[in-house]
């Protein structure tokens, strides 16, 4: 599984881990990505979708129908 939201595009960042004496090392920041399936109504079927914390909040909020649309309409296949 790629750590990458199909909701809100949140891909992996990359930093720096700094010691105490300043020596710095290579770190990865992830996202809290989670498979989570939905019932998706206007589909009239589920769709497992592969989310972060925010994209499950961003779901709850503008509801999943709307969110799915905007997947479609940007070409992914759900």
């Amino acid at each position: 599984m790629s750590a990458h939201c199909q909701v809100t595009g949140a891909v992996p960042r990359f930093g720096h881990n700094i010691s105490h004496s300043h020596r710095r090392t290579k770190r990865r920041f992830n996202p809290n990505i989670q498979r989570k399936r939905y019932w998706v109504p206007s589909l009239g079927r589920h769709v497992r979708l592969t989310v972060s914390a925010r994209g499950i909040k961003t779901i709850d909020r503008r509801g999943i129908d709307a969110v799915v649309r905007e997947i479609i309409a940007r070409g992914e296949r759900l």
